[in-house]
């Protein structure tokens, strides 16, 4: 899983930039509560920065930014509908980490508008929300390999997986959102002076790939859960037979075809800002090295492990199918080819890095590669002893393998993000209970003494012919209604005494 390196912000006051235009001046104290939310979440994204892997609170981080979020949606809606006006456009400043930068370091801009802060804001939602998935998956560890471990812990530990999907499937709506609605709707604003570029961390490119690789993170992590008990059951005697509890070869397979073309459609969409030349003053154009090889290096992995399961597949049917032993040449023409790119990805994958925490990642990436190529290895050695001295099938070239793949299946959906209601302003509870609280004096002035409808009604009620009389036929009809509707309770006994 990729962990990112949070952003950092600058400080603002929305009180010198900010100025309550309401009629009631009900937004005065509503504004600096905003500029506190915004400034507890500046302190724990600095705390972050400061803090190493082990010791970040993402979870509190992510809270902060729940938090804040209905704010700036709030002074967002309130300016555009000059509930509020703007003194001065704000310019808000935020360390961009996906900007790849010639000395390694994440540069900060400075992004005008409040549309601006929404969607970094938003962004920063997305990596908290992924981190926290990782900070689970290293805390459960490879635990389906451990032998020891009860049935109990080991569903424990499942549970926790399925946490850390969530979480990765919400990342995935947050990222779509970004591309599909808040920076549409940025653009629409004109908030943005004139030669402004937006740096790749806001373009919709790079969210779109975001989401997709946030997505196939997810579904990598549900195979790993559905796998959970067929790998605990092989711990012993790794390889074929395959045990009772091995999910189908054929529904991996397509898992895995899936979770490579949306690594693989992501690593394009990364590429898309930096595919032309840049000047030596946006050199924040290219996208961070880092993001594109990890994308490149998932899916080359996940291609060699579809290849992998149509082998065992393949290997399968020809065992134990009547008539299915000309799968035997197949089985072992798959789990070639899945060697052959496992080896390129091993040789060619590596993580090229001076710090102490990605050579830790290096040592991942290779074990995780070396447990893989091992893996195949056993089933390509089993079922090639079976098809030479059983089957007698020839082996398929590669090339002809390409018509026999069937397509991706997606395990898990992302979650459409649905924003928060504003803290206050239009669409805010307070708001609307405001306006209903005048709808429902407005509508009590308009009644005369005698309880009947008011002039405006009245005439606009006698525009028809035969009006009036059905008017005062309903009137007398239906008087006892009417009048206690707009007349207190103790006075009931007046009214019926009246009316006799």
């Amino acid at each position: 899983m990729y962990l990112y390196e949070l952003p950092t912000t600058g400080a603002i006051s929305f009180a010198d930039v900010c100025s309550d235009h309401s009629q009631e001046r009900g937004y005065t104290h509503h504004i600096p509560e905003a500029t506190q939310a915004r400034a507890n979440l500046r302190g724990v994204l600095k705390e972050s920065k400061r803090a190493e892997h082990g010791e970040k609170d993402f979870l509190s981080l992510v809270k902060l930014i729940e938090e804040y979020l209905p704010h700036i949606r709030s002074l967002i809606d309130c300016v555009a509908h000059d509930e509020i006006g703007i003194k001065t456009e704000p310019t808000f400043s935020w360390r961009t980490t996906l900007s790849a930068s010639r000395f390694n370091t994440s540069p900060r801009l400075d992004l005008p508008g409040l549309h601006a802060d929404y969607a970094f804001t938003l962004l920063t939602y997305g990596f908290a929300l992924s981190n926290l998935a990782h900070t689970i998956v290293t805390s459960v560890g490879i635990y389906e390999h451990d032998r020891a471990i009860s049935d109990v812990d080991r569903k424990s530990k499942d549970e926790k997986l399925n946490v850390a999907v969530d979480f990765l499937c919400r990342a995935s709506g947050i990222f779509s959102f970004i591309s599909d609605t808040v920076l549409p709707d940025w653009e629409t604003s004109r908030a943005s002076p004139p030669g402004f570029h937006k740096p790749p961390d806001l373009t919709r490119e790079i969210n779109h790939a975001l989401a997709k690789m946030a997505l196939a993170d997810a579904q990598t992590l549900a195979i790993r859960r559905l796998l959970s008990k067929s790998a605990y059951d092989s711990n012993i005697t790794p390889g074929p037979p395959l045990p009772k509890s091995h999910p189908p070869p054929a529904l991996l397979a397509k898992l895995h075809i899936e979770c490579a073309g949306l690594y693989s459609s992501a690593r394009l969409l990364a590429k898309t800002p930096g595919s032309t030349q840049s000047s030596s003053k946006e050199s924040s154009k290219d996208v961070s090295s880092d993001l594109r090889r990890y994308l490149n290096n998932q899916a080359s992995l996940h291609s060699a492990l579809s290849h992998k399961w149509l082998g065992v597949e393949a290997g399968e049917k020809a065992g134990t199918d009547a008539g299915g032993t000309e799968k035997g040449g197949e089985a072992v023409a798959f789990l070639q080819w899945a060697k052959k790119e496992l080896e390129e990805v091993k040789d060619g994958g590596k993580l090229v890095s001076l710090g102490s925490s990605d050579k830790e990642k290096e040592e991942e990436w290779k074990a995780r590669i070396n447990d893989e190529l091992a893996s195949v290895n056993v089933f390509f050695k089993y079922y090639k002893k079976m098809n030479d001295t059983l089957h007698f099938q020839p082996v398929p070239p590669q090339r002809s393998l390409q018509s026999r793949i069937p397509g991706g299946r997606i395990a898990i959906p992302a979650k459409p993000y649905i924003p928060p209601l504003p803290a206050f302003g239009p669409g805010s509870l307070e708001y609307t209970r405001r306006k209903a609280e005048q709808l429902d004096m407005d509508g009590t002035t308009s009644t005369d003494d005698r309880g009947g409808l008011g002039p405006a009604a009245s005439n606009a009620a006698g525009t028809y012919a035969g009006a009036g009389s059905y008017f005062w036929f309903v009137r007398c009809n239906h008087v006892f209604v009417l009048v206690l509707m707009i007349c207190p309770l103790l006075d009931l006994v007046h009214i019926m005494a009246s009316l006799e």
